[in-house]
This record gives structure tokens, sequence and C-alpha cells, in this order.
């Protein structure tokens, strides 16, 4: 995990899409929701792993109503404003300025081992996604038959 994920690492992996392919991020809504689909990539960094925060992480988006619909240490989240609102979320990258109640704010100590890695853009999010992830490991609730009381199918 520290190898793949580490600090050199990281941007690199970041900065390409693998070959393009249909969009992972923004689809047309199905039914009721007004929303459009939006997907980010989220990424517990090798400090998070270490001091076992990843449940932590996870918890914070699930409370927040968004739906994980693809993971691999990686995750991937799905529901309306996502990008920004997990960037609130997760707080400002220097741990000094990150709010209390942010995920860096309460448990990052340094820049350099700020916890989490998250989209900063619709555009990024598609690029990161599609380099982690084929369509097929993602869920489409709806395309599933799961039901949501937060996001109607």
């Amino acid at each position: 995990m520290g190898g793949l994920l580490g600090r050199a690492a990281l941007p690199g992996l970041l900065s390409g899409p693998r070959a393009a392919g249909p969009s992972l991020l923004a689809r047309p809504s199905s039914g009721g929701s007004s929303w459009t689909r939006e997907r980010t990539l989220v990424a517990v960094k090798p400090d998070g792993v270490q001091r076992r925060l990843v449940g932590d992480v996870i918890q914070r988006f699930e409370r927040r109503g968004f739906k994980l619909v693809g993971m691999k240490m990686l995750q991937v989240w799905e529901g309306p404003n996502v990008v920004c609102s997990s960037r609130a979320m997760i707080g400002h990258t220097n741990s000094a300025e990150a709010a209390p109640g942010t995920i860096r704010g309460d448990f990052s100590i340094h820049i350099s081992r700020n916890i989490v890695h998250a989209s900063d853009s619709v555009e990024g999010a598609q690029r990161e996604i599609q380099l982690w992830f084929q369509s097929s490991e993602l869920v489409d609730w709806a395309e599933e038959g799961h039901q949501s009381s937060t996001y109607p199918a």
C-alpha cells in the first residue's frame, strides 16, 4: 500500500486518464431526481491507513448521505455536489489551516501527512476514477435495483 499510494507515486498516478471510454462521472438522471449524478474519488493515504482511520473517513461520507459505488482501498462516492461537498468535509490541505470537524482538521498532523486525497473538480474526478476503475466495477444503484431513501431511483 505505501509504495502504491506513497507521496511521490500518487500525483503521477492521478495525472492522466486511462484509455478513453464511457463516462464514469455524470450520467443523465433516470427518474424523479433532478440532480446530475456526480462522482468523486477519495483515497485514504498511507498515514491514514497506518493510523486506522479508513473507517472514520468512510463513516463521514456515509453520514453525509453519499453512496459508496466503488472501492479498491480507494472509494468512489456519488451524490449531488459530491466533489465540492467532499472537499469541504475533508478540509484544507494544510492541517494547520483545516477547520475542526473536517477530516484533516480532526486527524491530520502535518501537511505531508494529511490523511486523504479527494478529487478537486468534476473533471479531475472523472480522470482519476478512470485511472482506477472500469465502469463495470462501479455500482449503479438504479440499475441494480437498489433503493435509496435519499436519492430516488
